[in-house]
């Protein structure tokens, strides 16, 4: 269900965006109040809090946001306010930067290797997803996992090339097992 409200209000935000030929700027946005939420667990608490009212939560997200960031951005989180999905602020954000993403291109790689990689490593890889891929730009997100052993995987979205040496391990060790001696 959660998921549905944040596309259902995401998609709203974005078709907004694209209306107003606003894209840039309510994505830029959308980072910075999704920020304030993450830094500031206490606004989550009050606007989650139940004794609290639907209208002075209201005030309060004006209050916040108010002249920080566009009218568009600050009535959209009022009107989610409104419809009791306060709750779901910080996923809806985060389909809509998802969605802006996918629009401008953007792709979001996850690299994880045995062993840190040296900047012309890292290069090469994302020069080899940029050739290989329909995006034209990265954010690349990289990480060390020793128990990988050796090789690399790489995550983009819900598609994985896992050539780690660990997991051709566990692939041969699986074909071992079903090998049955006479």
């Amino acid at each position: 269900m959660a998921k549905l409200v944040s596309k259902t209000y995401g998609d709203a935000l974005f078709e907004l965006a694209l209306e107003k030929n606003s894209v840039d700027a309510l994505y830029e946005e959308a980072g910075a109040v999704q920020k304030v939420f993450l830094e500031h667990s206490d606004l989550v608490k009050l606007l989650n809090h139940p004794k609290i009212d639907k209208e002075d939560k209201i005030h309060v997200v004006e209050n916040v946001f108010k002249d920080r960031i566009s009218e568009d951005l600050t009535g959209f989180l009022t009107i989610v306010v409104r419809k009791d999905r306060h709750n779901d602020i910080f996923k809806i954000l985060e389909y809509f930067i998802s969605r802006v993403k996918e629009y401008k291109k953007i792709g979001v790689a996850y690299v994880t290797t045995a062993v840190e990689m040296t900047d012309a490593q890292k290069k090469d890889v994302e020069k080899k997803l940029l050739d290989t891929t329909s995006y034209e730009k990265f954010e690349m997100n990289y990480s060390v996992n020793p128990e990988l052993l050796g090789g690399i995987i790489i995550r983009i979205g819900d598609r994985v090339v896992d050539s780690s040496v660990k997991s051709k391990i566990d692939a041969l060790s699986k074909e071992l097992m079903k090998i049955q001696l006479a």
